[in-house]
């Protein structure tokens, strides 16, 4: 398994809840090809500045993604290292689940 702190279970599931929502989907889809600013991201996404601020937050809390400062805008880009540790982990449970016999819970 996995070492680094970053991989504890409860960011594991936190950041598989942050990828479970359309509109945070839909900010990773366009962070994939470029870093963007909020204000690029809310004019691609249609939704208000206020609203991708707090998908954002969501976001950068569990490590999904980065940002810097430039003057008085804020780029975003993926932090594909924790991408990477949540395919790790879904790679490593795959390839050590042991499929037991069925059996009944009157057993």
């Amino acid at each position: 398994m996995l070492t680094n702190h970053i991989t504890s279970p409860t960011l594991i599931a936190q950041g598989f809840h942050a990828l479970s929502d359309p509109i945070r989907i839909s900010v990773i889809e366009l962070l994939r090809q470029k870093e963007l600013c909020v204000c690029d991201l809310s004019d691609y996404l249609g939704v208000n500045q206020s609203k991708l601020s707090f998908h954002l937050k969501t976001l950068k809390e569990v490590c999904l993604v980065n940002s810097r400062q430039e003057g008085r805008w804020i780029y975003y880009s993926l932090n594909i290292r924790q991408f990477e540790i949540l395919e790790a982990y879904l790679t490593d449970f795959r390839q050590n689940h042991l499929v037991s016999a069925r059996r009944s819970c009157d057993d």
